[in-house]
């Protein structure tokens, strides 16, 4: 198999980067079609989201068909099928977030941004979205950015986020780095000060490539 083609042996629609990350997550498996949900990752870190393309290649890449991606794909929150902004803001309206101002917080995102929940600006700059429990309840009311956890937000701290990200477009967004400069009470104490984050609107996991140091 050349670099350019895929298992399924038609022309890769990824990068080298990418289809060697996709070699080395399929060989962990006793059977390639278990890695489909590592897969849609690289497929959303080359396209930004979850293209029909995306899901065909990894249909290829693991041997069924797009309609079982697909099945996939459209059962989970996280793999975006439509255009998704570089930052991603996911708040948090679920019963401890709510109580201690949630919405509030979903609603000074909103205004502030101009992107009401479950759309995109014009410039694919910042998506915004309500989001069930983030297991953050204890540092409510809670916000995560391309999945990295801010806690204990107030809403003009919500707005300063807003501002900030349209401002430095920081290209890996870190969670303590956040913390610092918008959050308040957390949880519990981190400990381990995390060195790196995410490069867009999904999870950092360094095997998949979707997260550097910042």
């Amino acid at each position: 198999m050349s670099p350019q083609t895929n298992p399924a042996g038609t022309t890769s629609r990824w990068s080298e980067a990418t289809q060697q990350r996709a070699r080395e997550i399929i060989a962990r498996y006793p059977q390639k079609r278990s890695a489909v949900m590592p897969l849609l990752y690289l497929a959303m870190s080359e396209n930004g989201w979850l293209t029909e393309e995306g899901m065909a290649e990894v249909a290829d890449w693991v041997g069924i068909t797009p309609a079982q991606v697909q099945s996939v794909a459209s059962f989970y929150t996280m793999y975006k099928r439509e255009r998704t902004g570089t930052y991603l803001i996911s708040c948090c309206t679920s019963i401890s977030c709510m109580l201690l101002g949630g919405d509030d917080i979903l609603h000074a995102v909103e205004d502030e941004s101009g992107v009401p929940h479950g759309e995109t600006d014009a410039d694919g700059e910042i998506s915004v979205e309500h989001a069930e429990c983030i297991g953050a309840c204890g540092g409510a009311p809670a916000v995560q950015v391309n999945y990295e956890l801010i806690e204990g937000l107030t809403p003009e701290k919500a707005r300063e986020l807003v501002r900030w990200l349209r401002s430095d477009k920081p290209e890996v967004v870190n969670p303590d780095d956040m913390q610092d400069r918008f959050g308040g009470q957390r949880s519990f104490d981190w400990a381990i000060r995390e060195e790196g984050g995410a490069t867009g609107p999904y999870p950092a996991f360094g095997p998949f490539g979707t997260g550097r140091e910042s």
